[in-house]
């Protein structure tokens, strides 16, 4: 009997994405609601994706193993 597989995490599938160096990107939060009183330059910098950095990247790499 071979090796079994792990199963992918749905949801952090499709939370996360991998750039062409191999880092972690995710979407910022805080934009779905109450934006009336954000500036534009608070919801112009939630637009944009962040790389995800410390200790979080081994945490989401085992929950999506076959997307690297």
């Amino acid at each position: 009997m071979g090796k079994k597989k792990m199963k992918t995490n749905r949801s952090a599938a499709k939370r996360f994405k991998v750039t062409g160096r191999g880092k972690l990107v995710h979407f910022r939060a805080g934009r779905s609601h109450l934006n009336r009183k954000k500036s534009a330059k608070r919801k112009r910098r939630l637009r944009q994706d962040k790389v995800l950095e410390g200790g979080y990247v081994k945490h989401v790499r085992r929950l999506v193993p076959y997307k690297f």
